[in-house]
């Protein structure tokens, strides 16, 4: 059923708040928001560079008010991830829509293809030309060039299997006596392009009609978090970090994206969140998921290659992750990541977390967990106050051996956002979030493309990363 068949009664007082934001986002010439009466319970507000966006009902309801709330953002987004992924492909955007359609589009589940065509039926209303299979492909920005690509090269015999796939991320999560209430602490900052991190701000509070309700960080237009923090109220926490060098996908298998959205909705426990996500694996965004259960304080690290998977799990310890692969199975067979190495940035900054973890077993709390996400210790060359992509807190732009494997000297990228949550935390389905990097610098585009005129294609949609500070976001927060 369409949401313009729901019938749902308009509420006055969102529709003009919601005009009012609209009014303050530039964006390309949208109409102006009226009284809308497909809105339902939905809204939004902002907040340090967040925009919190509340969506509730049916799979075409949530769609549809992300689509139209939404809509000057992921135009925006669209746009910026477009020519991203155009450039590091190198193919064209129909080559993306094309794979939407054929190849991702048949192992969607129908709960989800109908949320993602309510998305395209609110941006429509907007007056956004965009339509079903851009919304898929944005959905897939990650999965098709970091490992559809790649391995369709392979397969096509026009290149050799090399990985293309991102280095995203850096967590940890810890509970039992490592903590300092005994309870569990997570923490993760999202490592990306500065083009799509800096558009990567919306806290999605999301009330399915069947399933779990959702707090997570999110990307516009995107029906799961994709970098990925969030808890849902079953009382699990999530959070991963790619697996560096990965290469392999099944065009067979059912999208990520949809996987990870489903697994964070219907998940009641660890074994419920791997049982989902193993459904279907196709390879595709290859994670160390880093999970947490607050009703028996338990964690674990899940480790999710296409060929080879493992779980490990404890009530006393702490997994950490900074897209390494831990399963000799998967480092050898599915990896070109030298653990040898200590200098790749995976490697220093598996080093780090451990050494700070270490260092403060019964301490760790959220306070302590802010810190580590702000941290510029070099565990290669042991230096401090040393920035780069080998830091916790990454500046991948100012390191002159890039990201080996990833990206390139220099490359706009880093951590772009931050988030922290423990078990007290997650009983009340709250986190705190920080918009930018988390030791306070700011990224600035237009000094960047003067000095670094190689990035000049990304000058349409570079954007300025201004660190906002901390902040807490809850779920039905006004």
């Amino acid at each position: 059923m369409s949401l313009r068949q729901a019938g749902w009664t308009s509420c006055l007082i969102v529709a003009l708040a919601v005009g009012f934001l609209f009014s303050t986002v530039s964006s390309a010439n949208l109409p102006a928001v009226t009284a809308e009466p497909h809105l339902g319970p939905a809204y939004r507000f902002e907040r340090n560079g967040w925009i919190f966006v509340h969506l509730q009902g049916s799979p075409n309801q949530i769609g549809y008010q992300h689509g139209y709330m939404l809509a000057a953002e992921i135009d925006d987004a669209f746009r910026a991830i477009k020519l991203r992924n155009i450039h590091l492909a190198q193919r064209p955007w129909q080559f993306f829509r094309d794979t939407a359609q054929q190849v991702l589009w048949p192992h969607i589940d129908a709960e989800y293809r109908e949320e993602l065509t309510g998305i395209v039926e609110g941006l429509n209303s907007r007056g956004v030309d965009l339509d079903l299979w851009d919304i898929v492909a944005l959905n897939a920005m990650e999965e098709i060039p970091g490992y559809y690509v790649p391995w369709l090269n392979w397969r096509q015999k026009n290149a050799p299997a090399v990985s293309r796939a991102p280095g995203n991320c850096s967590a940890f999560v810890a509970t039992g006596r490592w903590t300092k209430d005994r309870g569990i602490v997570m923490a993760h900052n999202n490592w990306t392009d500065y083009v799509s991190g800096a558009r990567w701000r919306v806290i999605f509070d999301i009330v399915p009609a069947e399933g779990n309700r959702i707090l997570m960080d999110g990307f516009p237009g995107v029906i799961v978090s994709d970098d990925d923090f969030g808890v849902n109220s079953a009382g699990l926490m999530v959070t991963e970090t790619t697996i560096g060098g990965f290469f392999g996908f099944d065009p067979d298998g059912k999208p990520e994206f949809m996987r990870a959205r489903k697994a964070l909705q219907y998940a009641n426990s660890i074994d419920d969140y791997v049982r989902i996500m193993n459904d279907g694996n196709n390879g595709g965004y290859a994670n160390d998921w880093l999970l947490g259960d607050r009703k028996t304080g338990e964690i674990a690290r899940f480790e999710q290659g296409l060929k080879h998977t493992r779980l490990w799990r404890t009530r006393n310890g702490f997994f950490e992750g900074a897209n390494y692969a831990s399963d000799p199975a998967v480092l050898k067979e599915e990896t070109n990541l030298d653990v040898r190495n200590l200098g790749l940035s995976p490697n220093a900054r598996r080093v780090r977390w451990q050494q700070l973890l270490r260092a403060n077993k019964g301490k760790i709390d959220v306070a302590r967990a802010r810190q580590f996400l702000a941290d510029h210790y070099d565990s290669f060359e042991k230096r401090a106050n040393a920035p780069s992509e080998r830091t916790l807190c990454g500046h991948i732009d100012l390191s002159p051996r890039g990201f080996k494997g990833w990206l390139t000297p220099h490359y706009p990228a880093g951590s772009v956002q931050n988030k922290v949550i423990n078990s007290a935390m997650a009983e009340n389905m709250m986190f705190l979030a920080y918009f930018g990097h988390a030791c306070g610098t700011d990224f600035e585009a237009q000094p960047f493309l003067e000095r670094h005129h190689e990035f000049s294609w990304q000058a349409p949609v570079l954007r300025n990363l201004d660190a906002a500070g901390w902040v807490s976001f809850h779920a039905g927060d006004k």
